[in-house]
């Protein structure tokens, strides 16, 4: 029964269909990760829920790189060891250190652009268990390569880590898939455009120091908008 519904949860999840769902479980706090940062971990209502897939999901130059290092920056912190599944070598790991990430405690798996070798070293860290969080980065993985994949094929990935300690996550431009209790986290520019926060007391000194992220969260009873 289990395994069915979370077959069609998946399907009303590439279709766009998923608000529809009801029935979600209450999430007990201690099984949550929280992200180290309030604007996401108040939608989140305490952070990453441990045991399920989720997804971080935005457009280039969105943050979703950032973001990442935050959530892995906190697990780290914690204790935690983080694995990332690199399919196209993106990752920096000077920003990622200078954004507070441990890399002594970072399993970084590099691939050069295979997708489906990427989802096998995914698999083998899943099941090798011990990790905090564990994220696939498919982002620069074309569209018409990622629906090759079956629906099953992540279903498994949920399956791998049900009832467990884990925090999984996939990393993309757009919505690709989810456990029944995971999360979706998009990122989004304000509609005026991108903001950004600058530092300086006057014209002369005034420096871009970064821009606003704004993430939404979204699980089975709808959005929740970050403040």
């Amino acid at each position: 029964m289990a395994a069915a519904r979370a077959a069609l949860e998946s399907l009303l999840r590439a279709r766009k269909l998923d608000a529809t769902v009801v029935g979600e479980p209450a999430i007990d706090p201690a099984r949550l990760a929280p992200t180290g940062w309030p604007a996401l971990d108040s939608p989140l209502h305490g952070g990453l829920p441990r045991g399920h897939l989720s997804e971080l999901i935005g457009a280039r130059s969105s943050g979703r790189s950032a973001v990442f290092c935050r959530i892995a920056a906190a697990a780290i912190a914690r204790g935690e060891v983080v694995a990332l599944v690199d399919t196209h070598d993106r990752f920096d790991p000077a920003s990622a250190e200078a954004a507070g990430v441990d890399l002594r405690s970072l399993l970084w798996v590099r691939e050069t652009g295979n997708a489906e070798r990427g989802l096998k070293a995914m698999h083998l860290v899943l099941q090798a268990g011990g990790f905090g969080v564990v994220a696939f980065d498919v982002a620069d993985v074309r569209g018409p390569v990622l629906r090759q994949f079956p629906h099953t094929t992540w279903l498994r990935l949920a399956r791998a880590i049900e009832g467990g300690d884990t925090v999984a996550l996939l990393l993309g431009a757009d919505r690709l898939a989810r456990s029944p209790g995971g999360v979706t986290i998009a990122l989004e520019a304000p509609s005026t455009g991108l903001a950004g926060e600058w530092c300086g007391t006057s014209a002369r000194t005034r420096r871009l120091r970064g821009l606003t992220i704004r993430p939404r969260v979204i699980s089975a009873r709808g959005w929740a908008s970050s403040q």
